[in-house]
């Protein structure tokens, strides 16, 4: 099926009562594209690691939406320029015309499988659940990971960083207890428990990734009792925080980004031994030192090593 894709270029103060009134008159599927930063309250469900850097917002705004080439669509199209017409007179929306291109259906949700192939980080082995096993493959450890709209396959350089330094430090530390901060897919949590660890305690702000969690852990053969998945904010959150419990973990792990990890920096030594090691990334490298300063202010933690791939950085730092 083929989509014809209509485009308006407004204001940003307008969108939204431009895609109300489109709304009201039969028009579904509306996107938004602008340089607005996105809020706290927005983010707070949306499996995003990482952020990305906007351009400056101008206050200017694309409002699209898309109808079925094979439909009859003129008096859609009528009711919708009869509608701008009728905004253009008591609020500024620019010159209201809409700009026509064509786009095939896809299955966006999943489109991007055919992109996940098996990989290998250090000696494991991280496939998806839909492919096989390659016939060549040499590996020690393996891990099958469906992420659904969750962030961790796997193969960000972010997620590689924290699972090197999981392989690293479990050797030093066998039946490790691992709290996983932002645990997404559960790839690190099902990394550490495939690395020697005894127990997860995994919390993400999205209950998705929870699902997500769950039948990564049947995939894995790992039972209930060995990882624990919760959502809700350790930061801010009292009941979470006893439910992880204190002075508890041998290892946290935090693939989030830098000002969440800023603020674990100052709350998260009281969940963790002495001794315990916080393995940190998501941290672009233009961040770098914003992290590091924080973990040179704190009282709680000596930084032991740095770790780069590509534009991404770790930090990992031991309780003091």
């Amino acid at each position: 099926m083929k989509w014809e894709k209509y485009t308006l270029i407004t204001k940003t103060d307008v969108v939204d009562i431009i895609s109300a009134s489109l709304g009201d008159i039969g028009v579904e599927g509306i996107e938004i594209e602008d340089n607005v930063p996105l809020t706290a309250e927005e983010t707070k469900g949306m499996f995003i690691d990482i952020l990305p850097e906007l351009p400056k917002d101008e206050g200017v705004a694309k409002v699209s939406f898309y109808l079925d080439s094979e439909a009859d669509n003129t008096k859609l199209l009528e009711d919708i320029h009869n509608t701008l017409e009728e905004l253009k007179e008591f609020c500024d929306i620019g010159d209201g015309v809409l700009t026509k291109s064509e786009t095939e259906d896809k299955d966006w949700i999943n489109n991007w499988k055919q992109y996940f192939k098996p990989f290998y980080v250090g000696d494991i082995l991280i496939k998806p659940t839909w492919e096989e096993i390659p016939e060549d493959a040499k590996y020690k450890t393996l891990i099958q990971i469906d992420p659904g709209t969750a962030f961790g396959t796997g193969s960000h350089e972010t997620t590689k960083l924290c699972i090197l330094a999981l392989e690293k430090y479990l050797k030093t530390k066998p039946e490790a207890k691992v709290l996983d901060v932002g645990t997404g897919s559960g790839i690190l949590g099902i990394a550490a428990l495939k690395l020697g660890a005894e127990c997860v305690f995994g919390t993400d702000l999205d209950d998705m990734a929870i699902d997500a969690v769950m039948e990564n852990m049947i995939s894995n053969e790992i039972g209930m009792t060995e990882f624990v998945a919760v959502c809700g904010d350790i930061l801010t959150d009292e009941n979470i925080m006893d439910m992880a419990g204190y002075e508890k973990f041998d290892i946290v792990t935090a693939n989030i980004l830098a000002p969440v990890i800023i603020e674990l920096i100052k709350t998260v030594a009281k969940h963790m031994r002495k001794g315990g090691i916080f393995i940190t990334s998501g941290i672009i490298d233009t961040k770098e030192a914003d992290v590091v300063l924080a973990f040179k202010k704190s009282e709680d933690f000596e930084i032991i090593e740095i770790n780069h791939l590509g534009e991404w950085v770790s930090i990992v730092a031991k309780k003091r």
